[in-house]
């Protein structure tokens, strides 16, 4: 018994991932992530999972930093660390430590997606891995009386160069460094150099991996979904927040509101996270977009496939009564729905009787969705659409959620308090339970 359950449980997994698989084949990803992401020990199967999304059609560019490394090379040579305004002062001395722990991270990077041993996710694999002068960098010269040096900023990206080498399935990798046309080489900060590559090749997702779970509220509950704007507003307040969310998150911001589609902050500390994120409705992290995830809207006839999903679990188990998907198509303006990320979460109907009775039908939103309160905000849409066409008074049927119903303002009446075209087709062997509520 216990191994048909996990084959079951295998099986169903596997199948819950294939809607995701078809959504990202040959999209493109920006994954960017510190030196601490490298020297921690979860660096091993983080390829792994690269080399999984790589295998499964998804187009990669990978930029990594070295910040713990450049303060170990700077502590060996006895060279003092100074920052100003969240960036390095870097003179040449720092420079050349710099470019020794760049240098060194890039190598345990290569080297951990060039594994290939048997019995090993990698085992098989063909990634190739492109580095090159895909950056060019300017100075930041003199920053509130402080002389920079080679600390500097992008300039630009080679978006040609780069889509080229994803184009024909390499991995592209960029660093913290970057040339000047002059031939200087600057220090950057990692996650400007992956906000500039996100914009210039019009990348799907921006993914950081960071030292926190995400974006967290200030009691540390984390905030799965933002907007940019709400995010930009905790830019301001987030005293709480962990010291990568801190550099990240403007970064983030802009990025979004630049039309990346998506900007994902997760862990670095935790297995598997970045499948998670990817892979599940739910996520393990935080998502920041330019508007909310989340759309209320009537129904149109594209959303029947989405709908027949949310309903027919619900249909079995006799909770809803059963609509053909011809029916479904023939009433879809009778339709409220709650969009999120694309899929059909949430949706409720509204059938007239008479001119100032309406029926509140087929309330339904997903399991997994139904503690964000998408069930009010649909029946505050369809009690919207009652009092638009002068509807006075909603009647609902159900077996059972009558406290859910008798919670938002419905009152239990009797079946002949119906409409007498509803009385007529009232079903005596499900003997719902009839609600009214004025509106």
């Amino acid at each position: 018994m216990h191994d048909e359950l996990s084959s079951a449980h295998f099986v169903s997994l596997f199948r819950s991932v294939a809607p995701y698989v078809n959504l990202f084949r040959g999209k493109t990803f920006v994954i960017a992530f510190g030196g601490k992401a490298i020297s921690g020990p979860l660096a091993r199967t983080l390829a792994y999972d690269v080399n999984l999304l790589a295998a499964l059609g998804v187009r990669l560019l990978l930029v990594h930093g070295a910040r713990p490394q450049i303060e170990e090379e700077l502590i060996e040579k006895g060279i003092r660390s100074v920052t100003h305004l969240g960036y390095r002062v870097t003179d040449a001395a720092t420079l050349e430590c710099v470019i020794d722990a760049v240098g060194s991270v890039y190598l345990e990077i290569d080297a951990l997606l060039s594994q290939g041993l048997p019995d090993t996710p990698m085992a098989n694999s063909r990634i190739r891995v492109i580095a090159g002068n895909f950056i060019t960098a300017k100075p930041l010269g003199v920053l509130d009386g402080v002389d920079m040096q080679y600390a500097g900023s992008v300039r630009k990206i080679d978006a040609e160069g780069i889509r080229a080498q994803l184009g024909i399935g390499n991995i592209v990798i960029l660093s913290c460094l970057g040339a000047s046309p002059t031939g200087e080489i600057f220090n950057l900060a990692m996650e400007e150099v992956a906000e500039s590559a996100a914009k210039a090749i019009a990348a799907d997702k921006l993914i950081f991996l960071t030292d926190s779970q995400g974006v967290t509220d200030s009691d540390g509950k984390l905030l799965d979904e933002l907007t940019a704007d709400s995010a930009e507003r905790l830019i301001a307040i987030g005293d709480w927040l962990s010291p990568d969310i801190k550099r990240y998150l403007p970064c983030a911001v802009r990025t979004s509101r630049s039309g990346v589609g998506r900007v994902h902050l997760i862990n670095y500390n935790e297995d598997g996270t970045l499948l998670r994120e990817l892979f599940s409705r739910d996520g393990v992290g935080t998502i920041i977009t330019r508007e909310s995830l989340e759309i209320l809207r009537d129904a149109r006839p594209d959303d029947i496939s989405g709908l027949v999903a949310l309903i027919e679990p619900l249909e079995e188990i006799g909770a809803l009564v059963r609509r053909s998907r011809e029916l479904l198509e023939r009433e879809i303006t009778r339709f409220s729905v709650v969009e999120h990320d694309g899929l059909i979460v949430g949706c409720a109907a509204l059938y007239p009787y008479g001119d100032d009775q309406a029926e509140l039908a087929c309330v339904a939103v997903h399991p997994h969705y139904r503690r964000w309160g998408y069930g009010n905000q649909l029946i505050k849409r369809i009690e919207t659409r009652a009092r638009a066409v002068g509807i006075k008074r909603l009647f609902v049927l159900t077996t059972v959620t009558s406290h859910w119903f008798k919670e938002r303002g419905f009152a239990e009446q009797s079946v002949d308090q119906l409409p007498a075209e509803k009385q007529l087709v009232y079903n005596l062997q499900r003997r719902s339970k009839v609600f009214v509520k004025p509106v």
